[in-house]
């Protein structure tokens, strides 16, 4: 059933248009037809994550990706928001030359799996679909993978930064591991000389006080116990990606054995103009939740992650 998924999106998502950016103002006619696409998705993406009977999940699932596929072949689809589809994340970057769409299937409470596509801003349809490969990649946070090899996760943020190598885009994003264990994900967008996607890149850089070694990551990947929530974003107002520090406890729940959760300290990535340079200690004192400017998605009691986590607790 999950290739086939993967088999729907190759059939639609193959088709290549006007390489440029565009902001073509929506005829009248393709608006409505938008409209109406946006209504069907809405269902659909509620039923994806919401659906007591798994079969209708699969279902509901497949007729998204037919009908996003229908919407985005439209003229200057890339205008629209598709704003009421509640349960699908949209992220634009600064410079708006592409937008990422990202959703989540939930299997069961030890599975959810990851679809989405990214699509250029251009008259024309220009897509690249995402294929979640996470639950085969080994050593994740050392790789360097292309859209149909990506690390599936549903994305709250993203953050645009230029470096001499041209423009990465930071993403945000979350994935419901399982019924004991979650993941926040530092990952990295780029586009080759050939205008395709890619993951990962070696600009998260430490550097061992003791030893002055420098180690770099392609992307980083923070695992927690379901039982807490952390925080992992970019915070505006301090200029860097702000995150809890993890410590190793026993858990507290039958067969969860150690666990990481957070201390309620807060460790960081500030931007130096050509990579992200870890900040080991970004409070001076304890703190319940960092400052940010909006709710980590995963705490929401609706929404996005709301549904899912509702799920995996039966």
């Amino acid at each position: 059933m999950r290739y086939l998924f993967l088999l729907l999106f190759a059939i639609g998502l193959g088709f290549s248009g006007n390489s440029q950016n565009t902001t073509n103002p929506i005829t009248e006619d393709n608006l409505k037809q938008l409209k109406t696409y946006e209504d069907s998705l809405h269902v659909l993406s509620y039923h994806v994550l919401r659906d007591e009977k798994s079969e209708e999940r699969y279902y509901a699932c497949q007729s998204l990706i037919k009908t996003f596929v229908k919407a985005l072949k439209i003229k200057d689809s890339f205008q629209y928001k598709f704003d009421s589809v509640r349960h699908v994340s949209i992220m634009y970057p600064a410079d708006s030359s592409f937008r990422v769409i990202t959703w989540q299937l939930f299997v069961n409470s030890n599975d959810y799996r990851y679809y989405g596509a990214i699509q250029m801003n251009t008259s024309d349809l220009k897509l690249f679909p995402l294929s979640d490969r996470s639950s085969q990649m080994e050593a994740a946070e050392r790789k360097i993978v292309n859209n149909r090899q990506w690390y599936g996760a549903l994305y709250y943020n993203i953050k645009q930064i230029d470096t001499p190598n041209g423009a990465y885009y930071t993403l945000f994003g979350f994935d419901n591991l399982g019924v004991l264990t979650r993941r926040k994900v530092i990952d990295v967008l780029s586009f080759n000389e050939d205008g395709k996607p890619q993951f990962g890149a070696p600009i998260f850089m430490k550097k061992n006080e003791q030893t002055m070694k420098e180690t770099t990551k392609n992307r980083v990947i923070m695992e927690y116990s379901a039982e807490g929530s952390i925080t992992c974003n970019y915070n505006d107002e301090y200029g860097l990606i702000i995150f809890d520090n993890l410590i190793r406890i026993s858990g507290g729940l039958k067969g969860q054995g150690m666990m990481n959760v957070s201390d309620g300290s807060y460790h960081g990535y500030k931007f130096d103009g050509r990579q992200w340079v870890y900040v080991d200690k970004v409070f001076n004192d304890f703190q319940e939740t960092a400052p940010r400017d909006k709710p980590v998605l995963d705490n929401r009691k609706d929404g996005l992650f709301g549904p899912g986590r509702k799920n995996k607790k039966k």
